[in-house]
C-alpha cells in the first residue's frame, strides 16, 4: 500500500506571501509529498484554485490539491476548465477533493444558491465536471444543469482523481457513485476506517471500484510537549469552526507529542485503511510552521512512507 503524507498550513498564524513561498520551497526541497488548501470562501484563507495556480508555477514535483472544494454553489464548467488549466500548467500534478459543505454554511446565502438542494446540485455538477475533464463532446441533461458542447481543453494529460470528502450517508453514496477516492476531516481512526467500509459495501452495489490506497484523512498534527499552549489555542480555533455537533469529535482527531506518539497514531489510521494522510501543522508563526515541518519529514515520514511502491 502507497502511503504518502501531505501538508496544509491551514492551523498556522497567518503568513505573509513571503513567508508562505518559503515553506513551500521547504517543502519542495524536502519530500512532502503534496500540499492542499481548504475552501472558506468567507474565512481569512485564500480562494484554493488560486492557490493551486499560484503552486503550479512554484513547484515542479510536489502535487496539490483541495480538502476539500465545496462544489455546489460553483459553476462545474468553470471548475472543470480551471482544474484543467492548473493540470496543464504542473503537468499533471492537480489532486482535487470535493465536498458539498453544511446548510448552515454563510457562502449559501453570500452566493444565492440553495442549501437545501446541494447534495443533488453537487453530484450533478461532479458528474458533468469528470465529463468535462474526459470527453470531447459532452451532452448532459440535468435537473440543475444542462451542457450541450466540447469537453474543455487544454484536456488533462491523464485522468484527473476525483476525490470525495465527508462522512454523511450520503457522502459515502457520493463517493461510491462518483470519486476515485476518499479524504475523511478530523476523523480518529475508528471513524475513518467505519467509512472506509461503508464505502467499500456501496461499491459493491454501484459494481464500482476504488483502489485499496485511495482512502485517507486529515489530522492536524504537533511534534513536541502534550501540553504545548499551541495545542490549546488550535483546539479552541478548531472548536469555533465546527458546528457543535462535530466538535467532540474533530478535537479528537489530533496527531500529538513526541514523534513516536504521532508515528503510533498515524500507523492505527494505516491499520483501518488510511493510506493518505493530510496533516494540519499546529504553529504560531512561520519560524515554528518551518520546525514542525523539519520534524515531521525528519522524524515521521521515514516511519510511516512506503517509498518503494
Amino acid at each position: 500500500m502507497s502511503v504518502r503524507i501531505g501538508v496544509s498550513s491551514g492551523l498556522a498564524a497567518p503568513l505573509s506571501p513571503r513567508d508562505y513561498f518559503a515553506w513551500v520551497d521547504l517543502c519542495e526541497q524536502s519530500g512532502i509529498d503534496s500540499i492542499w488548501h481548504s475552501d472558506q470562501l468567507l474565512g481569512a484563507t485564500p480562494e484554493p484554485l488560486a492557490m493551486l495556480a499560484a503552486l503550479a508555477g512554484r513547484t515542479e514535483r510536489m502535487r496539490f490539491g483541495t480538502n476539500a472544494l465545496v462544489v455546489p454553489f460553483r459553476d462545474p464548467v468553470l471548475v472543470a476548465k480551471q482544474l484543467a488549466t492548473i493540470d496543464y500548467l504542473s503537468e499533471g500534478r492537480v489532486f482535487p477533493v470535493f465536498g458539498i459543505g453544511r446548510a448552515s454554511d454563510p457562502f449559501y446565502t453570500a452566493t444565492s444558491a440553495d442549501p437545501t438542494e446541494r447534495g443533488r446540485r453537487g453530484n450533478e455538477a461532479l458528474a458533468l465536471i469528470r465529463l468535462l475533464l474526459e470527453q470531447d463532446e459532452v451532452d448532459f441533461a440535468g435537473q440543475h444543469f444542462q451542457y450541450h458542447g466540447p469537453g474543455v481543453l487544454p484536456r488533462p494529460v491523464r485522468p484527473i482523481p476525483l476525490w470525495m470528502g465527508g462522512h454523511s450517508a450520503a457522502a459515502v453514496r457520493r463517493t461510491a457513485l462518483l470519486g476515485n477516492g476518499w479524504l475523511g476531516g478530523l476523523l480518529d481512526a475508528g471513524k475513518a476506517g467505519e467509512t472506509k467500509l461503508k464505502i467499500e459495501a456501496a461499491l459493491a452495489e454501484t459494481g464500482r471500484i476504488i483502489e485499496p490506497d485511495h482512502y485517507g484523512v486529515t489530522l492536524p498534527l504537533r511534534i513536541g510537549a502534550a501540553d504545548d499552549p499551541a495545542i490549546v489555542t488550535a483546539r479552541a480555533n478548531l472548536n469555533a469552526r465546527l458546528p457543535k455537533e462535530d466538535r467532540a469529535e474533530g478535537t479528537h482527531a489530533f496527531a500529538l507529542g513526541s514523534p513516536e506518539e504521532v508515528i503510533a497514531t498515524l500507523r492505527v489510521h494505516v491499520a483501518v485503511g488510511m493510506a493518505k494522510f493530510v496533516v494540519l501543522p499546529i504553529a504560531s508563526g512561520i519560524a515554528d510552521l518551518l520546525e514542525q515541518t523539519r520534524l515531521l519529514v525528519r522524524e515521521v515520514l521515514p516511519a510511516i512512507e512506503d517509498r518503494t511502491t
